[in-house]
C-alpha cells in the first residue's frame, strides 16, 4: 500500500461514524503483546472525535451551555461527520456549525440556536483578524476643515456585525457569567449586534437600529460625512450633523472605522 493511500485509509477510518478498519488497511499494522491492533485504532478513533469536540467546547461555550454536556456531544459528533475538519489549523473547525444546526435540528430549536452559534463564531473571527490601522482622534485634529465634507470610512478588519431575532445576547452573557440561564426569547424588533477586538480585547454592545444604519452607511454603503449629515437630518432635523459627530467620535473611540482608501 503505498503512503498516500494508506494516509487516505487512516484518514477514512478516523472520520468513519465508527471504528471498522478495511482489511487492506489493518493488515500494515502491528499490534503489540499488550494491545491489540483493533483497540489501538478504537484508541485514535475516539481520541480524534475527542480532539474536535474539545476545539467545539472552547469555541461555542454557550451553546454547550445551553444544551448541556450529553446533547452537545451529540450534536458536535454528527457536525464533523457531516463537515470533516478540511484546513490544516483547528482554527476553522466550528466555521459551518451555525449553518449545521439550521440543517440538523427543528426550525423551533435551530433558528435561536444557530444566532447563538453565529454570535460566539464572530468573536472568534473579531479575535483573530488583522489588526489594521483604526483612526483615532488625533487623526481627526488633523483633518482640515474642508476634507470633513466628503470624508469616507470603512470598518476595520475585526468589527463583525451580527442581526439578532433572540436575546441571544443576554444567552451569551449568562454563560459567560455562569448565571441563571434565560430562556430563548424573541426579540420584538431585530438588533444588530457590534463585535470587534481594540487594544487586544474584544468588544460587544448592541446598536439600536438609527445607529446600525448609520454605521452601514457610512462604513458598507460608502456614504461621506455630509452624505450621512442629510440622510441623519431626516430625523434629527437642525441636529442631524451634532448626532453625526457625536456617533463618529464614538465609533473612532472604539477603534471601528478605517479611513477608506480613494
Amino acid at each position: 500500500m503505498r503512503l498516500t493511500d494508506w494516509q487516505l485509509a487512516f484518514e477514512d477510518y478516523l472520520s468513519a461514524e465508527k471504528p471498522n478498519a478495511s482489511s487492506g488497511f489493518a493488515a500494515t499494522l502491528l499490534g503489540g503483546p499488550t494491545l491489540a491492533v483493533d483497540t489501538g485504532l478504537a484508541i485514535y478513533h475516539n481520541a480524534y472525535l475527542s480532539r474536535l469536540q474539545d476545539v467545539l467546547r472552547h469555541d461555542f461555550s454557550a451553546v454547550l451551555y445551553w444544551l448541556g454536556d450529553d446533547e452537545f456531544a451529540a450534536l458536535t459528533a454528527a457536525y464533523v461527520r457531516r463537515y470533516p475538519s478540511v484546513h490544516y489549523s483547528l482554527r476553522w473547525l466550528g466555521e459551518r456549525f451555525p449553518t449545521f444546526i439550521l440543517e440538523h435540528l427543528v426550525a423551533e430549536q435551530s433558528a435561536p440556536l444557530a444566532e447563538l452559534a453565529r454570535l460566539e463564531w464572530v468573536f472568534t473571527l473579531a479575535f483573530d483578524a488583522p489588526q489594521g490601522k483604526p483612526l483615532t482622534l488625533n487623526d481627526m485634529t488633523l483633518l482640515p476643515p474642508q476634507a470633513w465634507p466628503v470624508l469616507q470610512v470603512s470598518l476595520a478588519p475585526s468589527v463583525q456585525r451580527v442581526p439578532c431575532h433572540f436575546n441571544s445576547v443576554a444567552l451569551w452573557r449568562a454563560s459567560k457569567d455562569e448565571s441563571k440561564f434565560p430562556g430563548s426569547q424573541a426579540l420584538d424588533s431585530a438588533q444588530t449586534c457590534l463585535v470587534w477586538r481594540y487594544q487586544r480585547v474584544c468588544h460587544y454592545r448592541s446598536l439600536e437600529p438609527a445607529e446600525a444604519s448609520a454605521l452601514a452607511g457610512m462604513a458598507t454603503t460608502g456614504w461621506n460625512f455630509a452624505e450621512l449629515c442629510a440622510e441623519l437630518a431626516v430625523t434629527y432635523a437642525e441636529g442631524a450633523p451634532l448626532q453625526a459627530v457625536t456617533w463618529l467620535k464614538q465609533w473612532i473611540q472604539e477603534g471601528l472605522l478605517e479611513r477608506r482608501a480613494a
